[in-house]
């Protein structure tokens, strides 16, 4: 391999041809395709455009049904186990940012390692409402059901089951159950338990329970769980904590009114839960109830006439603090379930329909093709909505609150594949979660001083601000989180012209982080400015000089960060002084982050005519190991110095900078970096198959980028790679919004300029999504050969198409046809 030279300046400076042959041909491999999507079971889940239904219990893994039937609004989640509490892999109440705190043991200590671990723990699991007849318990894995279906509706997020049971006495038992976790009452989960015996009468008994699950095993846990998950190492779930967590602090019972509060033994966050119940039946019943520290239990006897109801309705509400004392929290449980009584289930579940209408109204990606591919298509979306909506002070968790997976930590992941989705739908929700990121700024601030940089350096993995990363290699050396959030602002500050957010907060932000890159970086005696140590995406390859992507998000972010202090100081206002004074700016920063951004090294290789993903890494040995070797993912069965030694990605960590620095790159290096990179990604992480297929799109490899999306589109519903009983990808489920939207519409925001491209798949007729831009809200419909957009609202819409300029009225419609010489698919090189 020929020396790797370096340009200066824009990464298009330097253009290349593509390259003759890819990596396949070169070296016959192709290690992504051992990824196979498992085939889902349309006689057990069918399709159905808008929900998502299982026909038979345990249709499914555990694990992943209870995953797939969580209920959530990102604050408050709960896991989709069943109403009588077994049989069960995983049972899970979580609230977003509850965590405990515990001490990282080294096993080779250092200077600046992260030093106290966070993971989130679970609430009081109130979602048990077990049922007897004829003193005969019901489970599910063993009863006589003639009838049974499960379903969690997307259009208003209520999970409802309705099953016929045959007693082992012959009795038959109709019982109707919902569960709703509500998007307009943040903090209140509502449950209905109805049983009717339409035949005979009989005797049933219904016991309503709070669990602290945290500290004390439920009593019917089963050992046949075949979604627990499996013994051995796997760094992506969560820790498990030996100490007795949550120290009762109140406990309560006013009757069918019962109330459990906690303090966290190391982290000191408090929690408190309430429990309330409403019993209708025209039959006598008689009532008990008991409670203990950790543990509550409301039992209603009652004689059951045939073709009468019994129904029951269980009113739970959550509320955690940092500081807050847990009998406080107690009364603020009291006025939630006060509003909700008054209010009543109907009109509860009412409300939460109008929710998801306007959400659908603003979100909906509508596909002409399968209602399986819809149906799919909208689980994401839905997915995105209960982990994003209510999450507000809190991040965005890379499981959101359907599962324990990475310990509930927030990632990159939410500025780089969940922030799109917000800023172009729901962009108020875009603004919770980056004023989260600001919040957290001084202890990026203080983090910075531990690795010697100035500015804000942002943790790797984190709940309350500090790194929680013990491996730093593929943790805390990923700077480029910095440059991912500053570039999740500034796209949020295009679509949205929200200038208040980004004087007051956004560029504390941008300038932090800016101070944090050309302090890190350095230049030679040539004048160009280089980044030494870091990892970029792609975990597979660590610890390296130029990172491509690193050095192509940092320029962006340095470039944002000068250009946000000039147009504020243009404002003449006063505030321009404000922000100097608050962050202590000197007259030269801002042209020295330009000076370095304009002289940042971009590798580029002139013999492949590609970008190296590294300064080093063509001169690394192609991993060859056998296409059918089942050892995946690589993390889990090979050390890492096999690992980093090799070409061989988990993430797609070039085809990303393409994506993201989308107008740095020439068309020719798009394709001979794809060509390149594609068949070296194994598919391990589940962020990188949506990114290739944006890019397979773009570059008109229109089947790679359909198989791409059709693999990322089922990760959760076909369990992909074998961990959704750990919670929803919700990275991957934003990356889906993006390929449908980026990708086959060909959407692109360039400094605040909207341009559209479609590559709609053949295997479909149309696509229609909608977007929201500085509050004009379109509707945009692709075909192949016609792109028609609704400006719906507010002032005109100016866009581009296929590179024609393009001004919609507001109220009207236009469409153009689309020149299909712009659009031809080609067959990737060695595509066979």
């Amino acid at each position: 391999m020929t020396r790797i030279p370096f340009s200066r300046g824009p990464v298009h400076d330097t253009v290349g041809e593509s390259v003759p042959g890819n990596i396949r041909t070169t070296y016959g491999v192709n290690l992504r395709s051992h990824l196979e999507v498992p085939e889902i079971n349309r006689s057990t889940h069918p399709a159905d455009p808008w929900r998502w239904v299982e026909t038979r219990p345990n249709a499914s893994p555990l694990g992943v049904s209870e995953t797939q039937f969580a209920v959530a609004n990102g604050y408050l989640g709960m896991r989709g186990n069943p109403e009588e509490g077994r049989d069960s892999a995983q049972h899970g109440t979580f609230v977003n940012g509850f965590h405990e705190t515990w001490h990282i043991q080294h096993a080779e200590d250092a200077y600046g390692l992260a030093r106290e671990g966070q993971t989130m723990i679970q609430a009081p699991d109130t979602k048990t409402i077990r049922i007897y007849v004829d003193d005969e318990p019901l489970r599910l894995s063993v009863a006589d059901l003639e009838h049974y279906e499960r379903s969690i509706d997307f259009r208003d997020g209520v999970l409802r089951r309705e099953i016929v049971w045959r007693t082992p006495a012959g009795k038959k038992v109709v019982i109707r159950t919902s569960r709703m976790v509500s998007m307009v009452e943040k903090h209140l989960a509502v449950m209905t338990y109805e049983i009717e015996l339409p035949d005979e009468p009989a005797p049933v008994v219904i016991s309503s329970q709070v669990l602290n699950r945290q500290d004390g095993e439920d009593e019917y846990s089963s050992a046949a769980d075949d979604g627990a998950p499996a013994e051995g190492f796997d760094p992506r779930r969560a820790e498990g904590l030996e100490h007795r967590v949550l120290e009762p602090q109140v406990t309560e019972d006013q009757g069918g009114y019962h109330v459990h509060g906690y303090r966290c033994t190391n982290s000191g966050m408090t929690i408190a839960v309430a429990v309330d119940h409403l019993l209708e039946t025209e039959d006598d019943v008689a009532m008990s109830h008991e409670i203990d520290d950790d543990s509550s239990k409301i039992v209603y006897h009652a004689h059951v006439t045939p073709g009468r109801v019994l129904k029951l309705t269980k009113l739970a509400a959550y509320h955690t603090s940092e500081v807050v004392p847990a009998s406080e929290l107690a009364d603020r449980c009291s006025r939630t379930l006060g509003r909700a009584r008054v209010r009543g289930v109907e009109d509860l579940h009412r409300t939460q329909r109008d929710w998801y209408d306007h959400f659908w109204d603003r979100a909906d990606v509508e596909v002409e093709g399968p209602a399986e591919t819809q149906q799919a298509i909208r689980f994401n979306l839905f997915q995105l909505a209960q982990a994003s909506a209510r999450a507000e002070y809190n991040g965005i968790a890379a499981k959101g609150v359907t599962g324990s997976g990475y310990s509930g930590h927030y990632f990159w992941d939410t500025e780089t594949y969940v922030l799109p989705f917000l800023t172009y739908t729901m962009p108020r929700f875009a603004r919770n979660a980056l004023r989260f990121r600001y919040n957290m700024l001084d202890k990026a601030r203080n983090r910075a001083k531990y690795l010697s940089v100035n500015g804000a350096l942002y943790p790797w993995r984190t709940i309350n601000g500090e790194e929680a990363s013990a491996y730093y290699e593929a943790g805390t050396a990923q700077y480029h989180i910095n440059a991912d959030i500053a570039h999740a602002m500034v796209k949020y500050m295009w679509a949205t012209e929200d200038q208040d957010f980004m004087i007051r907060e956004g560029v504390d932000v941008l300038v932090e982080t800016a101070r944090m890159w050309v302090s890190l970086g350095f230049f030679d005696g040539d004048g160009m400015f280089h980044i030494h140590g870091v990892t970029g995406p792609d975990e597979y390859t660590t610890v390296v000089d130029n990172n491509l992507f690193t050095n192509a998000m940092a320029r962006f972010n340095l470039v944002a960060a000068a250009i946000a202090c000039k147009r504020i100081a243009a404002l003449g206002d006063g505030q321009w002084e404000a922000v100097c004074r608050r962050l202590k700016l000197r007259d030269d920063e801002t042209s020295e982050w330009r000076r370095a951004a304009e002289n940042m090294v971009i590798a580029f290789d002139e013999d492949l005519k590609v970008h190296p993903q590294d300064q080093d890494f063509l001169a690394k040995e192609v991993w060859d190991q056998d296409l059918e070797d089942p050892r995946r993912p690589l993390l889990l069965h090979f050390h890492p110095l096999v690992i980093y030694r090799h070409q061989v990605l988990k993430q797609a960590d070039v085809v990303l900078a393409m994506f993201l620095r989308g107008d740095e790159f020439t068309e020719e290096e798009k394709r001979a970096n794809f060509e390149y990179y594609d068949p070296l990604t194994t598919g391990d992480s589940t962020l990188s198959a949506v990114v290739q297929s944006i890019i397979a799109a773009e570059i008109g490899y229109c089947d790679e980028a359909f198989e791409h999306f059709s693999k990322a589109l089922v990760v959760d519903l076909a369990d992909v790679h074998g961990n959704a009983a750990d919670g929803i990808h919700v990275a991957s489920t934003g990356g889906v919004w993006s390929a449908l939207v980026s990708g086959f519409g060909g959407m692109r925001d360039y400094r605040g300029e909207i341009s559209f491209d479609p590559r709609v798949p053949a295997e479909w007729t149309g696509l229609t999504f909608r977007l929201t831009v500085r509050g004009t809200h379109v509707r945009v419909r692709c075909t192949h050969t016609e792109i028609t957009i609704e400006n719906l609202n507010g002032a005109d819409f100016a866009c581009s198409v296929q590179g024609q300029p393009v001004t919609v009225p507001a109220g009207r419609t236009m469409s153009m046809e689309l020149d299909a010489r712009a659009r031809v698919c080609l067959p990737c090189v060695d595509a066979g």
